[in-house]
């Protein structure tokens, strides 16, 4: 079976479940569509980054970001309810000493919410099994070099829990707007593939 026949398969099914969803009268027509055209909406590698900036500027929100995400996110106006329930988040915060990097290895389980659309590689059937395996040399092949003695930890999301990499503040920096500061994050430093 090819891929595209499997997907077209599954879609099938899907819009099966709906359809009998829909005429009990559980759902209103196109309501799951609505929903995810909703949440897909809000989502932007931008809030991440925002989320990252409030960190480096502000040590008491970094130490509740870090204790309680979901909380946190609150006070910069974002959450993580993908509108039927609320996804754990927890984020995790790179030092000199380890690095995080995170990755869903049955599918491709992610903070949409705060990081967009996942990346095409996210989903890769080579992204999610090497990563487990060989983290420092997928890390290489996305140009990011760490010290042998520096710990890669690789988090493993899932349907219930999300994980956000808070990296490291750059050098130099300290002259830096939080907006400035945010336009420097990008989504593969939030996934832990970049430094920033």
């Amino acid at each position: 079976m090819s891929g595209d026949h499997v997907s077209s398969v599954i879609s099938a099914r899907v819009r099966r479940v709906e359809d009998l969803l829909e005429g009990r009268g559980l759902l209103d027509a196109g309501e799951i569509d609505r929903r995810i055209d909703e949440f897909a909406a809000g989502g932007s590698p931008a809030n991440g980054a925002r989320v990252v900036a409030r960190a480096w500027v502000d040590p008491g929100f970094a130490s509740r970001l870090l204790a309680d995400a979901n909380t946190a996110l609150g006070e910069l106006g974002l959450s993580m309810s993908g509108g039927l329930q609320e996804q754990r988040l927890k984020v995790v915060a790179n030092s000199a000493a380890e690095h995080h990097v995170v990755v869903c290895t049955l599918c491709s389980c992610y903070p949409i919410a705060l990081l967009g659309p996942s990346p095409s590689w996210y989903k890769s059937e080579a992204y999610r099994s090497r990563v487990v395996r060989d983290p420092r040399g997928v890390l290489r092949e996305f140009g990011v070099e760490l010290p042998a003695e520096t710990q890669i930890s690789v988090w493993d999301a899932s349907a219930e829990s999300r994980y956000m990499v808070l990296p490291r503040r750059p050098e130099g920096t300290g002259a830096l707007s939080e907006a400035e500061l945010a336009g420097l994050v990008t989504r593969k430093g939030l996934i832990g593939t970049a430094l920033v």
